[in-house]
């Protein structure tokens, strides 16, 4: 007879479980993308060392959080990265949000480190508009290109190509990009996201229902995500998705993710700055405690009447 009794969960007051880490470990960046929000995070300094990354991870896992996804920043700017992966608890899925502009050379030894997979930020194949999307004067195009190739070639995969829209600068290139993911055979997929304005970048807002009405017309097989009631796409094909975190009520309704800030704040949603809870230097044992304070400030960003707008 088993008296361990039931697992622990992370569940927040209006019934949701947290499955999922987002971790920034570093503010850091090597470009500097017009509509960047920096993860929510209002201009944090400083970095967590290696062991309080694995001890925050350890302690969700305890809780039955099976998912982790490293961003930054631009994460592969630690080159501790391969060392951070490699000490964390065995998990169901690992991933990593980068720009790619660092990632030839190293996808083989983050694959080997325990590595799942990456989702990496490509808003065009042109290299005049790259160089003007992430203000990068210098033609690194061919480098996050190139790191794509080396992704899978790694067995990071799927490769996720994440494409934010931006009205009359890449909207028109959706059908180019799904090309260009359709030569990798199943192991690239699209992701069509929509901009969040958090550097005056409403001008660039693209009419999120207009496109989806298109990929519908397209498509010849749609299936619908769990998470977040996500719709995926078959387009001559490729798979594509279409991210709508703005005013999206589902999206809110079953998000399961809480995020970790740079310098070691659990932030209970990406659109509120007022209800952090500072872990930066908290032992091991006050971990649990502390994670459990962080998911009981919860509160879907949708109910207006009850969570802040602070952004």
């Amino acid at each position: 007879m088993n008296s361990s009794g039931p697992r622990r969960t992370l569940t927040d007051p209006f019934g949701r479980t947290v499955k999922s880490l987002r971790m920034s470990i570093t503010n850091r960046c090597n470009l500097n993308c017009i509509y960047c929000h920096n993860e929510g995070d209002q201009g944090s300094t400083g970095e967590m060392p290696l062991e309080t990354i694995v001890n925050i991870v350890r302690a969700a896992a305890g809780f039955g959080v099976d998912r982790l996804k490293i961003s930054g920043g631009e994460p592969l700017i630690r080159e501790d990265l391969e060392e951070i992966i490699s000490a964390l608890p065995s998990l169901r899925d690992v991933s990593l949000t980068t720009n790619g502009t660092l990632l030839k050379g190293r996808a083989g030894a983050l694959k080997e480190a325990g590595l799942d997979r990456v989702n990496i930020s490509l808003d065009t194949l042109d290299p005049g508009k790259f160089r003007m999307i992430t203000n990068c004067k210098r033609n690194i195009l061919p480098n996050v290109l190139e790191g794509i190739d080396e992704a899978v070639t790694a067995g990071l995969t799927p490769v996720k190509i994440n494409m934010v829209l931006l009205k009359n600068i890449n909207e028109a290139e959706i059908g180019e990009m799904l090309e260009f993911t359709k030569g990798y055979k199943g192991n690239v997929i699209l992701q069509l996201i929509e901009l969040m304005d958090f550097r005056g970048a409403a001008p660039y807002h693209v009419d999120a229902d207009l496109v989806e009405e298109k990929l519908l017309q397209h498509a010849t097989d749609v299936t619908t995500r769990t998470m977040h009631h996500r719709k995926k796409y078959i387009i001559n094909g490729a798979e594509v998705e279409f991210v709508r975190p703005v005013d999206n009520t589902e999206f809110c309704a079953n998000c399961n993710r809480l995020r970790v800030t740079a310098d070691g704040k659990l932030k209970p949603c990406l659109l509120v700055n007022n209800n952090l809870v500072d872990v930066s230097n908290a032992s091991p044992a006050e971990l649990p405690g502390l994670l459990q304070l962080a998911v009981s400030k919860r509160v879907p960003f949708y109910n207006r009447n009850t969570c802040g707008q602070e952004k």
